[in-house]
């Protein structure tokens, strides 16, 4: 049997159903301690990996994977609640008393940070560094991470963060403890804002340029010990982090490694053999060459199946041709096989069709297809009806970005072999994982189309979901979210309606509804949802993985002196 990993209480029983549906069955990961019990304090854990990290700086850094990792070394004002948590969905208090508080109009928010703070050197922490790490956001070249506080929080329009134009006007420090944030409009979930990863405190002055590309100053239990671009990462207790002060993050092991470069063939083959140090190993999802060899009775207990919260899909830049014509995005939405796709990906345990934004373990998903087809195999005649209709009907050619990964080539393959059902020929560019996101947000180095993946900033609403991808006004030159580089204004006023609204239920409900208006656009294709199988060590504890983000500050060792 698979188990499954815990998962957000507020999330759709009806996903529950079907991630039990996809994985055979299985029984439940066990409550909040995950896999192997209770962690011990003290030992190493191992993370093995294929790529990098695409940024150690939390300012340029905005995956998945990297959010992980930030989560052990940089602490912020609030942040996403423990992976073990009844509701680990929920934003709760970090380096705040407690969660913000808003003015009677909702335009400012104020929050109190807790004594006894510092950096890995010892310097203490106030608002000051808080604000200053916070502006670094607002800087050309740096701040190319989340653009949640640059959307959120006022700031004139020349402001370039505090190494060009000094403090942030729109953030004050009445006091050390203190600070207050003044925004653009009212944003009723302001506390999943500051809950990002680049709303951390820094030492005043610091981080220009290059600095923080092969260093850190932690302000969460570990710190930077060593660091070789590309092949591993070590992290070693921050000795000034102080649990009292911090509620989350448990940080069983006293050091981390990271083994980066490696081949997931090979990533598998140490995980199933589970000898030395890697018994203290985990890693991302298996392999689909590797599923069939997981029904061994002594792996059993170890694989772990997640849920997704993320959708993979294909953006088209409508703003040149043929992506400029509504019909041909249509017709490319018509004419992808996701049954192909699906198998290129590893099977149903591995990945599910997609037809809307919101994935199912969402709130706020609504199940629509606005462009069926028989057994999701796709209508070629319907995409070339719709062809035809604007003067394509000999086809075209497009370059399509992707990822130096296996499965995203499988993906880009399967993409191609549908396409030329109507003539349309399709050409890959292949771009390094470590720079994929970077090359993809910046509007004049994508191609004609990318496949990508988009998961929730916070999974507990879809405000965070669709919004990014299809609001015009959030396009930029570096760190672009809306690759498509779709500006309509019905849909922009759609978001700021729905975001104004203080029923966060019922805003979900109309999140669904929007996400079906912006897929009559057709501004992406998407393509999957995928769910993962995970093969943790044997000794690892308290593993919950996630296919947004798994909380790695709750992982540790069942016998630390083992390994």
């Amino acid at each position: 049997m698979i188990r499954k990993a815990t998962r957000a209480a507020a999330a759709l029983a009806a996903a529950a159903l079907l991630l039990t549906a996809c994985s055979g069955g299985g029984q439940d990961g066990g409550g909040g301690d995950g896999p192997g019990g209770t962690p011990e304090p003290g030992g190493t854990v191992h993370m093995l990996q294929n790529a990098d990290f695409s940024y150690l700086d939390p300012a340029r850094g905005w995956d998945g994977g990297v959010n992980a990792f930030y989560r052990l070394i940089y602490r912020g004002l609030t942040m996403q609640a423990a992976g073990d948590a009844d509701d680990p969905n929920a934003v709760v208090p970090d380096m705040a008393e407690g969660l913000g508080t808003p003015s009677e109009d909702g335009l400012t928010w104020t929050y109190t940070l807790k004594e006894g703070l510092k950096f890995d050197n010892g310097d203490p922490i106030t608002s000051a560094e808080l604000k200053f790490g916070i502006s670094r956001a607002w800087d050309p070249e740096i701040g190319i991470g989340s653009p949640w506080l640059k959307n959120t929080i006022d700031a004139p329009e020349d402001y370039k963060g505090p190494y060009q134009s000094g403090e942030h006007p729109g953030i004050e420090t009445p006091d050390a403890q203190t600070i207050v944030f003044h925004l653009k409009a009212p944003f009723p979930e302001f506390d999943n804002v500051v809950a990002q990863v680049n709303a951390v405190p820094f030492p005043v002055g610091t981080g220009a340029g290059d600095e923080f590309i092969k260093d850190v100053i932690a302000s969460g239990p570990y710190t930077l010990d060593s660091y070789t671009p590309g092949s591993s990462i070590k992290l070693v207790r921050n000795e000034y982090w102080d649990q009292a002060t911090d509620d989350v993050r448990k940080a069983y092991p006293d050091a981390w490694e990271f083994e980066i470069g490696l081949e997931g063939a090979t990533i598998d083959e140490r995980l199933l053999a589970g000898q030395g140090s890697d018994v203290n190993a985990i890693s991302g999802k298996i392999q689909p060459a590797t599923l069939a060899r997981l029904q061994s009775p002594e792996l059993q207990d170890r694989v772990i199946s997640a849920e997704a919260y993320c959708v993979t899909y294909m953006g088209m830049d409508t703003t040149a041709a043929p992506f400029d014509k509504l019909e041909v995005r249509q017709a490319m939405n018509y004419a992808v096989d996701r049954t192909s796709l699906q198998t290129a990906s590893g099977g149903n345990q591995l990945a599910l069709p997609a037809t809307t934004i919101i994935p199912n373990a969402v709130n706020g998903h609504k199940d629509f297809d606005l462009y069926p087809s028989e057994g999701d195999n796709g209508d070629p005649e319907k995409a070339k009806e719709l062809l035809e209709s604007v003067g394509l009907g000999d086809g075209f050619s497009f370059t399509l970005d992707i990822r130096s990964n296996p499965i995203m080539q499988a993906q880009a393959e399967s993409i191609q072999q549908a396409l030329a059902k109507i003539d349309v020929d399709v050409q890959l560019n292949v771009i390094d994982t470590s720079t994929f996101y970077e090359t993809i947000g910046t509007p004049s180095q994508m191609h004609d189309a990318a496949i990508t993946g988009w998961c929730p900033d916070w999974a507990s609403s879809s405000s965070t979901m669709v919004p990014p991808l299809v609001d015009g006004r959030v396009i930029t030159e570096k760190g672009n979210t809306n690759i498509a580089q779709i500006n309509d204004p019905g849909l922009n006023a759609r978001i700021d309606e729905i975001r104004a609204m203080t029923d966060l239920e019922a805003a979900n409900v109309e999140w669904g509804e929007f996400d079906e208006e912006v897929m009559a656009l057709a501004p992406m294709v998407p393509l999957l949802q995928e769910p993962s199988v995970f093969l943790p060590g044997e000794n690892i504890a308290g593993y919950i993985p996630n296919t947004s983000m798994t909380d790695l500050t709750i992982i540790g060792l069942s016998d630390p002196s083992r390994g």
